[in-house]
């Protein structure tokens, strides 16, 4: 369905993504996790076109688009079929719910304002929140936000949904909800989603890939159980003991040690080699491969 190929964006002179390949088949859930300044969000930026990829190419229900030499006609096209969910809501809920889910209609697709808010209320049973059309962003919660910003995204009924970590900010009991509306959301509708988020519980759950990025680069991608029960990068490794976990509770944790990568200051080779424990002179200089280790 979706395909990116050597992604590269730039701020600058500060090299932010240096060639990410991404795929997404029909009805996949695709997990992206790493630490912040990984280049998660930028990547996902840039696959909606919110931002400008300075190389590489998208490939979308089987044509290719060069980033660099698209049209503004192909761009509308392809975010019709792509929808985002925001890791602030705050930032884009600023009238009714009603009016803040009709309006992409109204003015994304031309559709007359009647029809556009049969839609729009339509897409807020879905999300549990019909009874609340009318209420304003202060007279919500923030469970109530994200789903308006859901319905917000499930209106345009894309075939697939791109979400920043939509539970960041809301409590364990909403965000168990979200999720649990996401995934009841995409059986029902069919679509795929590509989501950021931190939490190891949500992508055991319910990803069937996951893709780990350091440094702006994926330094692993497999299945949920690949990564989780036969990781082989080193920072993944270094993610999973640095957890806590009902069977090490009174276990000392292990964090990672070093500090967080410096994107102004890259090493030449592999950019965990100064916090690796496996690091050979090799990693210093030169940037490793991608290896194939199994079918997943």
């Amino acid at each position: 369905m979706l395909e990116i190929k050597g992604l590269k964006k730039a701020f600058g002179s500060l090299e932010v993504l240096k060639g990410v390949d991404l795929k997404v088949k029909q009805g996949d859930v695709v997990a992206i996790l790493g630490p912040s300044g990984s280049g998660k969000t930028t990547m996902l930026r840039c696959v909606n076109f919110l931002e400008h990829a300075d190389g590489g190419s998208l490939i979308f229900d089987g044509k290719e688009y060069p980033f660099h030499n698209i049209s503004k006609k192909d761009i509308a096209a392809i975010r019709q079929k792509t929808a985002f969910v925001f890791q602030n809501y705050n930032l884009f809920l600023n009238k009714t719910a009603l009016h803040n889910v009709t309006e992409g209609l109204i003015i994304g697709r031309k559709m007359p304002k009647t029809r556009a808010e049969e839609k729009a209320r339509a897409a807020l049973e879905k999300v549990g929140m019909l009874d609340r059309a009318d209420y304003y962003p202060h007279q919500l919660s923030g469970g109530m936000r994200q789903r308006v910003m859901i319905a917000m995204a499930l209106v345009c009924e894309p075939d697939i949904l791109i979400a920043d970590e939509p539970t960041t900010a809301l409590d364990v009991t909403i965000q168990a909800q979200i999720l649990e509306l996401m995934q009841d959301l995409q059986k029902k509708l069919g679509m795929a989603i590509i989501m950021v988020t931190h939490d190891l519980g949500v992508i055991a759950s319910m990803c069937d890939e996951i893709l780990v990025m350091y440094g702006g680069r994926v330094c692993e991608r497999g299945t949920a159980d690949d990564i989780f029960y036969r990781p082989a990068h080193e920072y993944t490794k270094g993610l999973l003991r640095s957890i806590p976990k009902a069977d090490n509770m009174n276990e000392k944790l292990v964090p990672i040690g070093g500090t967080p990568i410096n994107l102004l200051q890259m090493p030449a080779g592999c950019a965990f080699c100064p916090r690796c424990d496996a690091a050979m002179k090799i990693c210093l200089s030169e940037k490793p491969e991608e290896l194939r280790i199994s079918d997943t």
